[in-house]
């Protein structure tokens, strides 16, 4: 028996999955972005923050932040029937940045959050980022009770190039975070693009 073209069977879609990490200062909000977008049970690598802890956690502006990612935190989202995130979210202390060379192996690109209360605790991942060619952008996190600032002030106080990408975001609402993972993928394809066309010429 031979099937009309609309009877076939479809067949099933081979997604293509892309790393993206999460990264920023301490207490920034990378712990629930992840598990704000994640379609499966996020791993989390969380312990209490301890006494011992604290002459080298500076904890001022998340006083109420009892916790700590130690190594990673791990969701997925389907942005499409063929395009499949997996997030890793890097821990924010500096006592932790060497799991950071083994976390951006083979990463698309990545997330950098930031706060405005403590704009400086995003530098150094910013840094590190432009100096490995790995794209990124930057999602400024509204907390409640924080100044809203205008997103050109953020740029000049970040000293970010005009091509890389500056958004206001909600770590907690799903929507808001889809929107700034689009967005990523979007600039990380445009800027593979960019560095094809450099090499060609």
């Amino acid at each position: 028996m031979i099937f009309g073209r609309s009877e076939r069977a479809k067949a099933p879609v081979e997604p293509v999955t892309l790393k993206i990490l999460v990264a920023g200062g301490f207490g920034v909000g990378k712990t629930t972005l992840v598990g704000a977008v994640s379609e499966i049970r996020p791993l989390r690598t969380e312990e209490l923050l301890t006494e011992a802890g604290r002459p080298v956690d500076d904890t001022s502006g998340v006083e109420g932040k009892h916790t700590t990612t130690v190594a990673m935190d791990f969701g997925r989202i389907t942005l499409r029937e063929d395009l499949v995130l997996y997030l890793f979210g890097t821990p924010g202390q500096e006592r932790f940045w060497f799991m950071w060379d083994e976390l951006s192996e083979g990463a698309l690109g990545a997330v950098v959050l930031a706060d405005t209360r403590r704009l400086e605790d995003c530098f150094a991942a910013i840094d590190y980022f432009e100096r490995r060619s790995i794209p990124f952008l930057v999602g400024v996190n509204c907390f409640e009770g924080a100044v809203r600032h205008p997103v050109e002030s953020v740029r000049q106080a970040l000293d970010l190039d005009d091509d890389v990408p500056l958004l206001l975001t909600d770590a907690r609402d799903r929507e808001s975070v889809k929107e700034v993972l689009v967005r990523l993928v979007q600039h990380a394809m445009e800027y593979a693009a960019d560095r094809r066309e450099a090499v060609v010429r």
